[in-house]
């Protein structure tokens, strides 16, 4: 099973960019779809994106055009690029893996999960 480290949360202004990573270990990198979630207070958590092997990946409506996902799959590490942040992306940001199979929008198709990054985004 493979082992997922975020990294790269913070405090930022509105309009300020933050970049979080996200270490895998204990499996083949190449074998898993990654994505990212975030869950903010007194809401369900919600997709944010999603990465094939392959590099493939699909959005959120709300962080297209802000956010880039990408894969590192020689230093196993998966990263959030977030520009031009709100005060509505604040929450806890999870990473999580999907073993064998495509990029997802669906939590429960991901097995492996990371312990969360806070962004807060300041107005």
């Amino acid at each position: 099973q493979v082992q997922l480290v975020e990294s790269g949360g913070g405090l930022v202004q509105a309009g300020g960019s933050l970049r979080l990573s996200c270490a895998a270990s204990g499996g083949t990198f190449s074998n898993y779809a990654m994505g990212w979630f975030r869950q903010a207070p007194g809401k369900e958590r919600e997709f944010v994106a999603t990465i094939t092997w392959r590099g493939n990946t699909a959005y959120r409506d709300s962080v297209k055009g802000r956010f880039t996902i990408s894969r590192d799959n020689p230093k196993t590490t998966v990263y959030l690029q977030m520009n031009s942040l709100k005060p509505e992306d604040t929450g806890v940001y999870y990473c999580a893996a999907r073993f064998l199979g495509d990029g997802s929008t669906w939590a429960r198709n991901y097995g492996a999960w990371g312990q969360g990054t806070q962004v807060t985004v300041s107005s």
